[in-house]
């Protein structure tokens, strides 16, 4: 693990290469899973309180699975989820003439009606953040369904952790994500010197 600021980072996310391929998946990480998308306390509130502004973005069984769960509920370990339609896609997924799915939350922030863009955990995936005592942890969630997406890491040479730059300063700042360059950096040297 790398240590940045208050951060301890998996190297995975400086060594595993990753773009979305979102023509091959069509935002499977959004539809598939045992629960919804992680929310932190202040999310939850953000996202009832705008829910009136998002609300015309949403499916008809997306509002359905709001009107019965309401716009947060809890996983089976207690922690606050987006919830789900049918126990299958997020409810605040819309499905796109196409097939791929979007987030209605999103789509209501790109049309300006809202200010939060969507939870940080879903801008964050495939990177997870992990509570620990005193600082969080950052880990590398390897899915079957985004094998595409490493192929066209691999092939685009784009490390994870670049590869969310945007939300990695949404969450830590600028600051942070240039310390991580930093340290991804030396540890790429050391790990190419130590293999040599």
């Amino acid at each position: 693990m790398l240590l940045v600021g208050d951060v301890l980072v998996s190297e995975d996310l400086v060594e595993k290469q990753f773009v979305c391929n979102l023509q091959a998946c069509k935002g499977e990480c959004c539809v598939s899973g045992d629960a919804g998308a992680p929310l932190s306390d202040e999310e939850a509130g953000i996202i009832e309180e705008e829910l009136p502004y998002i609300r015309p973005f949403l499916s008809e069984n997306g509002l359905r699975a709001i009107e019965v769960e309401g716009p947060y509920t809890f996983d089976q370990d207690g922690d606050l989820v987006t919830p789900l339609v049918n126990g299958k896609e997020c409810a605040f997924v819309v499905f796109e003439p196409n097939g791929l799915a979007a987030c209605g939350i999103e789509k209501a922030w790109k049309a300006g009606k809202t200010k939060f863009r969507k939870p940080i955990s879903c801008h964050l995936y495939p990177i997870r953040v992990q509570a620990l005592p005193g600082m969080e942890g950052l880990n590398y969630h390897q899915w079957d369904i985004c094998k595409a997406a490493c192929t066209n890491g691999q092939a685009l040479k784009v490390p994870v952790y670049k590869f969310l730059k945007e939300a990695l300063i949404r969450k830590y700042g600028e600051d942070w994500f240039a310390d991580l360059e930093e340290v991804a950096e030396v540890w790429l040297q050391e790990h190419k010197a130590a293999k040599g």
